[in-house]
């Protein structure tokens, strides 16, 4: 059975993913691709497939793993998990839409950097890090 700290960690390595691969993405939008390159070591598809894999688990994700115990805390931070989990979904649903498509230029990945949905997401997910900062978790 994982414990309730395996939980925090697996969370934070998931944000890590996403804050990376969204860094990857404002390089790679800035690089004025038409197309991607095939067998580039480090490729656009992998950092959005990685991100897709971590959103799994935010989608998922629960108090416990945020960190969070107790009852009145745990009630406090459901609704704002909820949201997290809503702009999670969305935000996937725009990464499996670009990892749709044919090619993957910088246009399209500059577009999805500007996406609401990814925004928000990664401003849900600079909130949950700095609360599992400032908890020591």
């Amino acid at each position: 059975m994982a414990s309730a700290s395996d939980g925090v960690s697996q969370l934070a390595a998931a944000i890590d993913t996403i804050e990376e691969t969204y860094e990857y993405m404002l390089a790679y939008a800035a690089q004025g691709r038409r197309v991607e390159e095939d067998g580039s070591s480090s490729s656009i598809r992998e950092y959005l497939n990685k991100s897709v894999v971590a959103l799994d688990l935010v989608c998922t994700s629960t108090p416990e793993m945020a960190g969070i115990s107790g009852q009145k805390a745990m009630a406090d931070a459901e609704p704002f998990l909820a949201v997290l989990r809503t702009d999670a979904k969305a935000a996937q649903a725009a990464i499996k839409f670009v990892l749709s498509q044919h090619s993957i230029g910088s246009q399209i990945v500059d577009n999805l950097n500007a996406s609401m949905h990814v925004r928000a997401l990664l401003t849900d997910l600079f909130l949950l890090d700095e609360a599992l900062k400032i908890s020591g978790l």
